[in-house]
């Protein structure tokens, strides 16, 4: 029985650690006082995201850390911590954890991993802030389609300029 708790274990330390080691994001967030309910909310939000969210003991999570080489996280592994862990989208988890505990103060992002490197809560919290890829997308496009549209205004005034004359 006690052999079959400690396979147990290891299989999900190392479960963990893969996750960390090919996930884009990884938000860790606290989240003590939360009720069921609202817990249920951000769990259903981030979902929609395609952003899993899972409660793990500290001491999983740490030992997953320490095999995944992510030592910076050690330190911020105290009380009762989530982890949400997104495959496909940098943003999206911080984004909406964020603007979560908005609204619920209990909920407090600690720390994380952008892109493989261990991310500090003011990283964390700089791309909570980032605009939308869409927001982001359409701003490109017109910064690409403002010189453009400058060249047909300015030949356009070049033809009425001349056809006045």
């Amino acid at each position: 029985m006690q052999k079959q708790v400690i396979l147990n274990k290891i299989a999900t330390v190392e479960g963990l650690k893969e996750k960390l080691l090919s996930a884009k994001t990884v938000v860790i967030f606290q989240y003590a006082g939360l009720s069921v309910d609202s817990f249920t909310s951000l769990r259903n939000q981030l979902r929609k995201e395609n952003v899993e969210v899972t409660v793990y003991k500290n001491n999983i999570t740490r030992r997953a850390a320490q095999s995944a080489n992510f030592e910076g996280l050690v330190d911020t592994l105290v009380g009762p911590l989530a982890v949400a862990i997104s495959y496909s989208d940098v943003v999206a988890p911080a984004k909406i954890i964020f603007e979560f505990a908005k609204d619920n103060k209990v909920v407090e992002l600690k720390t994380g991993i952008i892109e493989g490197k261990v991310a500090t809560l003011a990283q964390i919290q700089a791309v909570a802030t980032l605009p939308s890829r869409e927001t982001l997308l359409t701003q490109l496009a017109a910064g690409l389609l403002s010189p453009v549209r400058d060249i047909a205004v300015g030949l356009n005034l070049l033809v009425e300029q001349q056809g006045s004359n």
